[in-house]
């Protein structure tokens, strides 16, 4: 089996990136993933998305891989191209682990998905979103607050600073969002409680993995308990060092049931596949919030994820071979992989995919290409 490892390769790309550390972790898990799936008669090879390169996709087309596992979460450092690939994979008819564009997109506009859980019944922070630093005199909510971007994930831009008391806090927090990421702020009620993250694998059926839960040490003493993006990508900050994650030990078995139901209607309703992470805080009064749904979340061998898996007796390379696994389940409807054979790459025959199939090279319109986007 041929498989390709697809991931972004765009950490150097801008002088000044709120995201470097983020998108630079990307390669090291391709090169695990890689390390981890090439055996035997199974060969894994990284394919690095260059900037806002799409030639990918004529490597791609060349390669005619039995699989991609989609890693990319940016293209030319912007988190919203991270919808992009899984579309262009779908057009060509290429299978590939976990979400589609549809469910990345939704689970990146982090107000949209709020308003879809609401909208299913689910729990998740009361919002306001400020597109304007004079909306923020219209933001109606109990303090404390916590403002971060509204189009982003890993964390970025938020920080102890982000967890605001009044409304002089909570405008220069918006302020910052929005001069620096230059895109909305989402302002969020703050649940003071425990931070419990629930993965989650495969489709149908779906199964919990064991429950992790982030322990916030001395450095978080008399500051907010929040995995900022120090805690989560500075490897030398305390604020790193200080806010471990370990598997949950819940003695409340009702609690634990709540949490995976809660979670397992979120990645539902974001329509999310294959794998992924819902991260909830629980308030006092023992209710799970939802506040981010991470359908690519970081395959790392020391990341969340995998320690979950192998609390489960699933060790690395196991789980990278239950991810391709999955992928060519509910693409091609076995688990077994497809033999390799001549000519064209096999199709499937999904609905709604292969808008590319059977047509001939694509024609411009007449006039040229638009001079600028509408």
């Amino acid at each position: 089996m041929h498989i390709v490892i697809l991931h972004n390769r765009d950490h150097d790309l801008l002088e000044e990136d709120p995201g470097r550390e983020a998108r630079e972790d990307v390669m090291r898990v391709a090169t695990c993933l890689s390390e981890a799936l090439t055996r035997s008669t199974t060969h894994a090879e990284p394919l690095a998305v260059e900037g806002d390169g799409l030639d990918f996709v004529d490597t791609l087309r060349r390669m005619q891989p039995d699989l991609v596992i989609n890693l990319c979460e940016s293209l030319a450092a912007d988190s919203r191209g991270e919808i992009v690939v899984p579309g262009l994979l779908d057009m060509i008819g290429q299978p590939y682990t976990g979400s589609s564009a549809l469910s990345l997109g939704l689970a990146l506009h982090k107000p949209k998905a709020k308003e879809l859980l609401r909208a299913r019944g689910i729990s998740t922070p009361a919002f306001a979103v400020v597109k304007r630093l004079e909306d923020v005199k219209a933001v109606d909510l109990p303090y404390p607050l916590i403002v971060k971007p509204a189009h982003e994930d890993a964390s970025m831009g938020v920080d102890f600073d982000s967890v605001v008391e009044g409304p002089a806090q909570l405008a220069r927090a918006a302020a910052e969002v929005l001069s620096t990421f230059h895109q909305p702020a989402l302002v969020e009620q703050f649940i003071r409680g425990r931070e419990i993250y629930v993965p989650l694998l495969g489709n149908a059926p779906r199964r919990a993995l064991p429950l992790t839960e982030i322990h916030f040490g001395q450095a978080f003493e008399n500051r907010p308990n929040i995995v900022s993006y120090k805690a989560k990508w500075e490897t030398e900050s305390p604020e790193c060092r200080d806010s471990t994650s370990a598997v949950c030990r819940l003695e409340d078995a009702d609690l634990e049931a709540r949490l995976v139901h809660t979670a397992m209607e979120a990645f539902s309703a974001l329509d999310c596949q294959d794998y992924g992470r819902v991260d909830l805080r629980v308030s006092p009064d023992g209710v799970p919030y939802v506040i981010d749904i991470n359908p690519n979340c970081d395959l790392h061998p020391g990341a969340g994820f995998a320690k979950a898996a192998l609390a489960a007796g699933i060790d690395y390379p196991a789980l990278a071979a239950h991810l391709v696994e999955i992928a060519l389940e509910r693409t091609h409807g076995n688990p077994s992989p497809r033999k390799k054979g001549s000519g064209t790459a096999r199709r499937t025959d999904q609905p709604n995919r292969n808008v590319l199939a059977g047509r001939g090279p694509v024609r411009h319109r007449a006039g040229g290409p638009r001079a600028h986007a509408e």
